[in-house]
């Protein structure tokens, strides 16, 4: 694969990978869907909206990371006991290999606001509810794919009230058991004035290298006329996670293609799947517009110099 020097990340030359005609189901939007790779074959889990405003996820398999082909039926994940008060909504799923089976965390919207809501399958077909692992508000909750220091970790991003959409710094947090959550420590801030200066929040799970975790993430700019989500990279220490030993001064990867630019909610590149393969290419699945699903390519040594701005 060729890769321009002077562009750290490149789109795929057919994007979008997948939009509503490719669903055997009527939808407004399919996008910010989690991804991995499982057994030589790539798994991701779709966030659809459907025509009357509902959405739901539903499975989606691949032997390329490129054409994918969607399940027939939704994912069934089992209620809480008072789902239209706490989980009206479910959407940005993001999945972690974890322990020898797969965790997705998504964001549970209801009346009281939205929080972080754990499941766990091991084959994605049956899923077990772990439960709400958040206060509201917060949202962009991703497991690391390993224990650290014999304690999960957990990103996220709590919300402060202030301008479109809220204002919020990304967190991280500690467990024992998955359930019980605490030791919270600051991670990242917004950056003023900066591409990243609204609010950011973890991408997908963090790829362990040698340099420290990587970690893609999006930050938001607040315009007059509206909100600009892009995406960027940092390290964080491998036993201290909670420590950033680097963070790209710039994006690597902003709205600019028409798919990107133009949709439901304009403006808009929110990463939430990332597969590192073999040759050290990684692979970046992004929802785009809040309306399609696209793919991007980098490698893994270019992100982690755009990290450190070598």
């Amino acid at each position: 694969m060729i890769f321009d020097r002077k562009q750290i990340v490149r789109r795929y030359g057919k994007n979008p990978i997948i939009t509503t005609a490719d669903l055997p189901c009527r939808s407004n939007s399919v996008f910010n869907s989690g991804c991995i790779k499982r057994d030589g074959r790539y798994v991701m889990m779709l966030r659809i909206e459907d025509v009357d405003g509902a959405q739901h996820f539903r499975m989606a398999y691949s032997c390329d990371g490129i054409a994918f082909d969607v399940c027939g039926h939704p994912v069934i994940i089992p209620d809480s006991e008072d789902m239209e008060r706490f989980e009206l909504l479910r959407y940005d799923p993001r999945i972690t290999p974890l322990d020898g089976a797969f965790y997705v965390t998504y964001a549970a919207h209801g009346a009281k606001g939205v929080r972080i809501c754990l499941v766990q399958t091991d084959d994605f077909e049956k899923f077990r509810r772990i439960g709400y692992i958040s206060e509201p508000d917060n949202r962009n909750g991703v497991l690391f794919p390993e224990k650290i220091q014999g304690r999960y970790v957990r990103l996220d991003r709590p919300t402060m009230a202030h301008g479109q959409g809220g204002k919020g710094d990304m967190w991280l947090s500690y467990s024992p058991d998955l359930i019980h959550w605490g030791d919270h420590k600051l991670v990242a801030e917004t950056r003023p004035e900066r591409w990243d200066g609204h609010k950011l929040g973890a991408g997908p799970a963090p790829i362990k290298t040698p340099e420290g975790w990587l970690l893609l993430y999006h930050g938001v700019y607040e315009r007059c006329n509206g909100l600009i989500y892009r995406c960027g990279v940092m390290l964080l220490d491998l036993e201290k996670p909670e420590k950033v030993l680097a963070r790209s001064h710039g994006y690597i990867l902003g709205p600019q293609e028409p798919y990107e630019r133009i949709g439901d909610v304009p403006n808009v590149v929110f990463v939430t799947g990332n597969v590192l393969e073999d040759d050290g290419t990684v692979k970046l699945y992004y929802g785009a517009a809040d309306t399609v699903m696209c793919l991007a390519f980098a490698r893994l040594t270019d992100l982690i110099d755009a990290a450190w701005n070598r």
